[in-house]
């Protein structure tokens, strides 16, 4: 990842281009954001990007704190792509990670990301269904 920021600095411009966008329904002045924070903002989103990250998540999100071999089981990925996975998503500020004896344990180290993609599901459901509505289906 060409800019690296740790947790908070993510989480605080996540929370400010969260606070900037109910206010576009509103018609209110956008506050200033720099180039700097965008890309940043986006280099966050381009993690989100890789279907492998998002079923580490969703099994860290459903299963709890998981090792590696958990997470290899539980995502039919390789121990190699898990791993390479959890780095850049741990190098984002979405996964934590800590050594127990050998064992690594992952978990989801920013809450925000759950409530995030459950937005995104729950948005693609409704316009998928819309979609099928339209199409004449049930």
């Amino acid at each position: 990842m060409a800019h690296c920021m740790s947790l908070y600095a993510y989480s605080s411009c996540l929370k400010t281009l969260f606070e900037i966008m109910p206010s576009t329904r509103n018609k209110k002045a956008l506050p200033p954001v720099t180039d700097e924070a965008l890309a940043l903002i986006a280099s966050w989103f381009r993690t989100l990007a890789e279907p492998s990250r998002l079923k580490i998540l969703r099994a860290l999100e459903e299963g709890g704190e998981l090792n590696i071999s958990e997470l290899v089981e539980a995502t039919g990925l390789t121990q190699a792509n898990v791993s390479r996975h959890v780095q850049s998503l741990a190098d984002a500020g979405m996964v934590g990670r800590r050594k127990e004896g050998l064992a690594v344990i992952c978990f989801i180290a920013d809450p925000s990301i759950t409530e995030l993609c459950d937005k995104v599901c729950g948005n693609l459901l409704k316009r998928l269904s819309q979609q099928v509505k339209k199409l004449g289906g049930a």
